[in-house]
């Protein structure tokens, strides 16, 4: 007969293993949830699968377990882009800004110029 110390819970099995691994992913939730690129309401999941495959014999129990968090994706970021077509065909995609370049911020430095992207035409 067990008596109350001998007696666990089968997270507690695999030397702690399980519980290190859920702890593990817990920590992943909460990088996620204070990551500012993320949405602060969204729901993350923990799931904790334990597998029991028994030998032919029953007398034996191999035990598996894994833990897997639902982390939320980073939030889209957005921009927009130009086209312009010059007589060379090499068509242009430029990046639109807030502002000019050679335009002072509110910080006072120079806006800089839109990234430009550049794809020739295939016939």
């Amino acid at each position: 007969m067990l008596n109350e110390k001998q007696r666990a819970s089968i997270l507690d099995m695999a030397r702690g293993a399980i519980i290190e691994r859920v702890d593990y992913e817990m920590g992943r939730i909460i990088q996620n949830i204070l990551d500012p690129n993320t949405d602060p309401r969204k729901t993350r999941k923990i799931t904790v699968e334990l597998t029991f495959v028994p030998s032919a014999d029953r007398s034996f129990i191999q035990v598996g377990a894994t833990a897997k968090s639902k982390l939320e994706s980073t939030t889209m970021i957005q921009t927009s882009l130009s086209t312009y077509t010059p007589m060379d065909g090499v068509t242009q995609f430029i990046e639109n800004t807030s502002q000019s370049p050679g335009q002072l911020t509110f910080d006072g430095e120079e806006a800089p110029a839109p990234k430009v992207l550049q794809f020739k035409r295939i016939a």
